[in-house]
């Protein structure tokens, strides 16, 4: 195989996100971390399982994005929290952190829901469209045997001077393509997609261990969601 025929067997497309650097509408049809402002009549900000407040974290407006996974085809809105003491495991949504999708905005209305113990500062998030994103080398679960080989020859006869050098991982908050672990991948299971990650970001505030990032995989069948996070 040829880089580019690897790149066209391996390459995903995605949304990265860039926190700031614009002046915000507030609106409903705009994404933001470091706060959720949308809900149900009924919503209020969800607890976790040892009954405290979960952080709000990021709400995702889906409509107008470059890129958007299969698995959330049909969702409007998006809302994520997370507790402050998430355990390092794969853990389905609404234990230590909660997911949210809404299909229509009729009923959401805007909540100035304050959270004491938030350290988080908001911004609004700006998309950008990546045509090409590839997984970490360590992710065994993202390559074929065949494409692994045929990188391997590449390096070997001098015609890649690397794997990184050649394809390239994005490590923002990001949409679909493929997760950027800090350590080797996990598999999250039969029938199961990656769609969204949330790193730690200085500028907002979010730190997850040790410079981690947050995983998100849903799964399409079943409508499951099961978060990871590593860090380095």
């Amino acid at each position: 195989m040829t880089i580019e025929e690897i790149k066209q067997v391996l390459g995903k497309k995605a949304t990265t996100f860039v926190a700031g650097g614009f002046r915000p509408t507030f609106q409903v049809e705009e994404s933001w971390i470091g706060k959720v402002e949308w809900f149900l009549k009924e919503e209020e900000i969800p607890t976790d399982d040892d009954g405290l407040l979960m952080l709000p974290l990021m709400q995702l407006y889906l409509e107008n994005l470059p890129f958007v996974p299969e698995a959330l085809e049909g969702i409007k809105l998006l809302t994520v929290f997370v507790s402050q003491n998430i355990p390092s495991d794969i853990l389905p949504s609404g234990s230590y952190w909660t997911v949210r999708e809404y299909h229509t905005l009729d009923c959401l209305e805007r909540k100035k829901l304050t959270h004491s113990s938030s350290f988080l500062t908001p911004f609004p998030l700006k998309p950008s469209f990546i045509e090409e994103d590839f997984p970490i080398w360590d992710d065994e679960y993202s390559f074929s045997k065949t494409v692994e080989n045929e990188i391997l020859r590449l390096e070997k006869e001098g015609s890649i001077e690397s794997y990184y050098a050649t394809f390239d991982q994005n490590y923002e908050h990001k949409l679909g393509g493929y997760p950027t672990y800090c350590q080797s991948g996990i598999s999250f299971g039969e029938g199961f997609e990656f769609v969204l990650q949330i790193t730690s970001d200085s500028k907002v505030g979010f730190s997850i261990g040790d410079s981690g990032i947050l995983f998100l995989a849903k799964n399409k069948e079943t409508r499951e969601w099961l978060l990871y996070w590593d860090c380095y």
